[in-house]
This record gives structure tokens, sequence and C-alpha cells, in this order.
């Protein structure tokens, strides 16, 4: 009976999230992922967890990954991906080179201070700074990274990330544009700077909506079973990394289907399996243990953030790249599509969105491969 109610705890605690969300303000600015952290660390430290919950934490966890990949990316438009102006994918390429740099020299820098396996952190980070939250889960699973370390990492990856959008939203523009050329089209007069007003999960469990989802959840459950069924002709090191990229691949074709493209809400759908996700993983997380994890760790995190950002500036320098392509491209890397309309609206250029939420997309598509190549080419040294 105890595990029943902790499976429906997990499960549709998200519900409560978002709508709390929706109803007020300040909780929406802290975002639905920290509220589903912070949730996650009471629960599973103050001693309410039933015994043998540690075997629905891990079934939950190995499940809603690979769930939520597919969901992610069915709606992305790839045919629109080489429409792209060339300097949007020139600061794109850029933007990724940059993470990739920044992240393998820092990897050099702090592995020796107090970071077991550093690698694995590595490949992590590049996966979230190319992608996102969904790319860092992956790689958890495909690196098999033990849950202090995950929910550590992206504890500190938020307060950073914090930092990171407040340059951007006060004094970055200004910044940028003591290196970079102003932006070459002419913007609308309008001053439209609530372009991320609407709430993404508004009418979702409409009969409209919901029905539609539910098939691409059977489409993604379909697509897991391949990833699954590959994965055992390999060992069992490699199985699910097996998994996971071939669920990458196999929903970036799906999402060439017109019929599955055209789903709405499919993507919203993802990130509520990324809310359980969340959850769980932060209810594993044993507190107590922090203080052994964050030498360095706090520093590499920083070093990554910011010395990214600052080389793509000084590559975009180099290839006459825009100030506002450049923040989007940042922004959209760093910290994942639903950022691009916020630091649009604080730059006033609403005209780099479209640009910036496909850079986004790209990004969620290459994580995954990107962060464990990087890991395993780090594990050799």
């Amino acid at each position: 009976m105890k595990i029943t109610i902790l499976v429906f705890f997990y499960v549709f605690s998200p519900l409560l999230i978002l709508h709390l969300c929706h109803r007020f303000k300040f909780i929406n600015k802290l975002g639905a992922v920290f509220i589903a952290y912070l949730l996650g660390l009471i629960v599973g430290n103050i001693g309410i967890l039933p015994e043998g919950s540690a075997n629905v934490q891990d079934l939950i966890t190995m499940i809603t990954i690979p769930l939520a990949i597919p969901l992610l990316l069915f709606s992305a438009n790839i045919k629109e991906w080489s429409k792209l102006a060339k300097s949007t994918f020139l600061s794109l390429f850029i933007g990724i080179l940059s993470v990739t740099i920044i992240v393998t020299i820092g990897f050099f820098l702090f592995r020796g201070k107090g970071m077991p396996e550093a690698w694995k952190i590595s490949g992590m980070l590049v996966g979230v700074y190319t992608g996102g939250t969904p790319n860092l889960a992956a790689l958890k699973i495909m690196l098999n990274i033990d849950a202090d370390t995950y929910v550590l990492t992206h504890t500190y990856d938020m307060a950073i990330s914090v930092a990171y959008l407040a340059f951007l939203m006060t004094i970055g523009q200004k910044v940028f544009r003591l290196f970079l050329k102003p932006f070459p089209i002419k913007k609308d007069n309008e001053n439209d700077r609530d372009f991320d007003g609407k709430d993404p999960y508004q009418g979702m469990l409409t009969r409209k909506k919901f029905i539609p989802v539910l098939w691409a959840g059977l489409v993604s459950a379909i697509i897991f079973a391949i990833g699954g069924g590959l994965s055992l002709l390999v060992s069992e090191s490699q199985q699910m990394v097996v998994v996971i990229l071939t669920i990458t691949t196999l929903s970036i074709v799906a999402s060439l289907i017109p019929k599955i493209n055209r789903i709405d809400k499919t993507f919203e759908a993802g990130m509520y399996l990324i809310l359980i996700f969340s959850l769980v993983v932060a209810s594993m997380a044993d507190i107590s243990r922090f203080a052994g994890l964050t030498p360095g760790l706090f520093g590499y995190i920083t070093f990554a953030v910011f010395g990214s950002l600052i080389l793509h500036v000084l590559l975009s320098k180099v290839f006459k790249i825009d100030a506002d392509t450049t923040m989007i491209t940042s922004t959209a890397l760093v910290c994942s599509p639903p950022f691009v309309p916020v630091i649009a609206a604080a730059i006033g250029n609403k005209k780099v969105i479209v640009s910036g939420l496909t850079i986004g997309i790209i990004g969620y598509a290459v994580g995954n491969y990107l962060g464990y190549i990087i890991a395993e080419l780090l594990k050799l040294f």
C-alpha cells in the first residue's frame, strides 16, 4: 500500500507543481524543475520513504527518460534546420564548439579537486550546455552516475544559470555590443516583453489534445522497445548507451513523419516525464553526503558556463556575428529553449525567437551523442 502511494506521489506531484507555477508568478520564476528537485530532496531526507522504495525509484528513472526523449524530439522540424540563416548556423556551431572546448579545459583544471570520475561530470556538462535537462538526465543513465553527484551537479547548474540569465537580462546586451556588431535587421517598434506569458500546458488535458498525445506516447513506447531490444545485442555495461542513442536517432527519424510531427503538446508531455524523473532522482539523494562532493564542482560549472560564453563572444567577433544572435544562441544552448523568449523579451528583439528555439531543439538532438563522446574521450586521461 505504501509503495502504491509512493508511485502515485511521483507520478502526480508534477501536476500540483505545474498548477502552482501557473497560479503564482514567484513560483513560476523558480521553475518547475527546481520545485521538483526541492520537493524530492525534502521527501527523500526526512525519513518517510517506505522500505523497498529504492526498487520503485530505480524503475521509474529507467523508464521516464527513454519515454521522454521521443516526445521531446517529435516536434523537431529537421527540414527547417537547413533554412537557418548563415550567421545563426555559424553561431550554433561556435556555441557548441565553445562549450566543448571549455568543458574539456575545465576537466584538466578541476579533476583533482574532489570530483570522483570527473569525466562523467564533463560528459553531463557538455550534454546540458548543448541541450538541456533531458540530456543531463539521459547522460546520467548512460554514464551510470550516482544520484548524489547528479543532483548536486544540477543544483549548482541551476544556481549558476540564474546568475548567467540575470547578466543577459540586465547588462548583457550592452556588454556584448562593446565587442560585437548590432543586430542587422530592423526590429519591430512594439514593446513585446511577454513572449512566454502563455502557459504551454494549458488545455493539454482536454480530449482534443490528450488523445493524440497518448498516441504519441504509444509511438514513444515502441521506440523504447526497439532500443531495448537492440541493447540485448551488446554487453551489459553498454546497454543503456545503446538504448538512449537508438531512441534519440529513431525519434529524430520519427519527427520527419508529418502525422507525428504535428501532434500538439508532445514536448510538454516529455517535460512532464522529466519532472517526474527530477522528483524521483532528488528523493534518492542523501544531503548528508553532499559535503564530500562539493570541492571543485561549483568552480568547474561556473567555469563551464561563463568560460564558454566568453569564448563564444570572442569567436563571434572573429566571424562577425551580431550581439543578439550570439546572446540567443548561448541562451538556447546553456539554458535550453524555454528561456529563449525570456531573453528575446529582455533585449527587445522578437525576431531572434524562432532561430533561438530551433537552435535549442538541435541542441536537444545532439546533446546525448556529444556528451557521451566527450566523456569517453576524457576517460582515457
